[in-house]
């Protein structure tokens, strides 16, 4: 690639100040440079010996987003859906970043669900779909909720994510916290937050119920 192609696909940075890292890389070697024409193109060497830690430092975030998947997968009570979202999700956060999460939590004993009126498309249809699966149905058929110390026991897990991204990331997790009612509600106001969660978000969340396409990987 090009300086100028790397500067298209950087999330931040001005193409002078990418110019001058990737001028540092090929002095240390690390990025290899062949003039091509009038073009001069960069490639990582991969025989280099810090190229492993190279391509692990890229792969951050995906790293970041199956420890999230590892973690939900093992709830009890798990989340019906879950997504990141915001500026991690965009992949052009930084130090200074909230990690942005949305859980929406599973059916209390005796509960039931109202579908969307209008089931909307994208990361939100995948919840649709899901509260189509539970609709008419009682949690205390379908899930963990009906036991007394449900409550307590997602809290817990709540509590409990937030440390773990603080420790894998350093920093903070935002995390929303939405029940099937509030999150039809919400969507029928259209409130800002579904904008990020339709344009940016990571599906973290895989359900039996339905059959996911993840919107990213």
């Amino acid at each position: 690639m090009t300086v100028g192609e790397i500067a298209q696909v950087s999330a931040r940075g001005s193409e002078i100040g990418i110019r001058r890292c990737v001028d540092r890389l090929v002095a240390q070697g690390i990025v290899r440079a062949t003039e091509m024409g009038r073009n001069r193109v960069h490639e990582l060497n991969r025989q280099h010996i810090a190229a492993p830690i190279a391509i692990q430092m890229a792969n951050l975030r995906l790293e970041l987003i199956n420890r999230l998947r590892g973690e939900l997968a093992a709830w009890n009570p798990r989340p019906i859906a879950g997504w990141m979202f915001g500026s991690t999700a965009r992949g052009d956060g930084d130090e200074t970043s909230d990690i942005d999460l949305l859980l929406i939590r599973g059916l209390r004993v005796g509960e039931r669900v109202k579908p969307f009126p209008k089931p909307p498309e994208g990361a939100l249809g995948v919840v649709a779909q899901l509260l189509e699966s539970y609709a008419n149905t009682k949690a205390d058929d379908q899930n963990p909720w009906q036991k007394p110390n449900g409550e307590t026991m997602w809290l817990s897990q709540v509590d409990r994510l937030r440390n773990y991204v603080m420790s894998w990331t350093g920093n903070r997790a935002q995390i929303v916290e939405l029940t099937p009612h509030e999150l039809v509600q919400q969507r029928r106001r259209s409130a800002p937050l579904f904008d990020d969660i339709e344009r940016d978000a990571v599906s973290l969340v895989q359900h039996p119920f339905v059959s996911l396409e993840l919107k990213r990987s």
